[in-house]
């Protein structure tokens, strides 16, 4: 608690000292995605900067204020990150970020006022509200009422940059006193939409997505290489308002996305063993992500077998039954070839999946990701599609380290390779 304080107190002297512009970004799901859209665009043309890893609560922001890594374990560590802090208020830095891209994660009630006080933002995004940490915050309702705090702390000459496909999200315009940019898919009142979305291909293997982006009545192609969610859509589309809020124009919007990459363990394509092809989405789940990523596997065409391997969602409190039900309904709705779950939770997909239609004898339960992956190794076969998602506690990248094409590097292709998590 007292290097939180330490480490509150010098990161709001340096914003004090330098002043840069503060991009926020909250919502359940795609906070790191749109993160790092919005730097792609920004960072051509502007001194910017965005948190590193997962650095967006009390103790990460100020790190990513700073400049600084966590110290994990290590006094010496932490003492320098200090060091770093002390440092850039005694002397004045001329290459200090101008713009700050910073992911605030909420988990409780008040978190979201305790990093708006200390990082007040001129633009806010929110990218959804949906059923993540219930466990904690009981209700939707009460999930959309904290992340609407940091639309409503934004000043007049601010913008809020909402996700109008969500209604909760649409509503919070009436809560700011800053202007407003919507962004959406299927709401043809948004400020900006994506029209004609498509699947790239080469030779049978998805490559990327591409659609048009419509602004004021212009319209210009968009391509996202590699990317293979459609909701990396909606992280492109307010990374292409906050360009436009920065006075870029749309074909400068269209050629900085084409250098946005989706975070490790996010629809991340990687080649498996035996020629087949691996959708690593191991990041975490929640019940809105893992529906999103069985729309994937099911509208992308295969050579082989399309394999969902499916662990526990957690954190979901009275709702944990329920979704996963919902996503054994959905695995069969999406034509998926094979099921193999992981964890206790997920039994409840197999059983849905199961009662829906899927034979039994193309579904298989395993209560630990290394059981799963071993189990999977031996199944495969040529141009089989496997997507590999659970929460971040079911270590389901485990699964894709056992059956990817190069092992040796899951360090830079996965997520929790460091030492922390062995």
């Amino acid at each position: 608690m007292a290097l939180q304080k330490i480490l509150r107190f010098l990161a709001g002297a340096i914003l004090q000292k330098y002043r840069p512009e503060i991009i926020g970004i909250t919502g359940s799901v795609g906070k790191t995605s749109t993160k790092e859209a919005v730097f792609a665009v920004l960072h051509p043309h502007f001194n910017a900067r965005r948190n590193i890893k997962n650095y967006n609560n009390e103790i990460g922001l100020p790190l990513t204020i700073i400049g600084a890594s966590s110290g994990g374990r290590s006094a010496w560590l932490w003492l320098g990150a200090i060091f770093k802090a002390v440092e850039l208020l005694l002397w004045h830095d001329k290459n200090y970020p101008k713009i700050l891209v910073l992911e605030m994660g909420v988990d409780r009630i008040g978190d979201m006022k305790y990093l708006t006080d200390l990082a007040p933002c001129k633009i806010g995004i929110v990218t959804s509200v949906s059923q993540v940490h219930l466990e904690f915050f009981k209700t939707v309702e009460k999930i959309a009422r904290e992340k609407s705090v940091m639309v409503s702390h934004l000043p007049k000459n601010g913008w809020a940059i909402l996700n109008a496909d969500i209604e909760s999200v649409l509503g919070m315009k009436e809560t700011t006193k800053a202007r407003v940019l919507t962004f959406g898919i299927k709401n043809e009142q948004a400020d900006l939409r994506a029209l004609e979305i498509n699947f790239s291909e080469s030779n049978g293997v998805p490559v990327g997505l591409n659609f048009k982006l419509s602004y004021e009545g212009n319209i210009v192609p968009i391509m996202l290489p590699n990317i293979l969610g459609e909701h990396f859509i909606y992280s492109a589309l307010s990374a292409a308002a906050v360009g436009i809020v920065y006075g870029l124009n749309l074909v400068q919007i269209s050629q900085a996305l084409q250098l946005f990459e989706a975070p490790k363990g996010r629809l991340h394509l990687i080649d498996g063993i035996k020629n087949t092809f691996i959708i690593d989405d191991t990041y975490n789940a929640s019940p809105e992500s893992m529906s999103a990523a069985l729309r994937v596997l099911g509208k992308i065409s295969a050579i082989g077998k399309k394999i969902a391997v499916l662990g526990d969602m957690l954190e979901l409190g009275d709702y944990t039954a329920q979704a996963h039900n919902q996503i054994g309904q959905e695995v069969f709705e999406d034509k998926i070839d094979l099921l193999i779950t992981i964890g206790e939770r997920a039994r409840g997909i197999a059983r849905t999946a199961r009662e829906s239609g899927l034979n039994e004898d193309k579904i298989f339960s395993f209560s630990n990701s290394s059981e799963a992956g071993k189990f999977l190794q031996e199944r495969l076969e040529e141009g089989d599609l496997v997507l590999a998602k659970g929460s971040q506690g079911m270590r389901v990248e485990k699964v894709v380290k056992e059956i990817m094409a190069e092992p040796l590097l899951a360090k830079e292709l996965l997520v929790r390779q460091d030492a922390p998590w062995y």
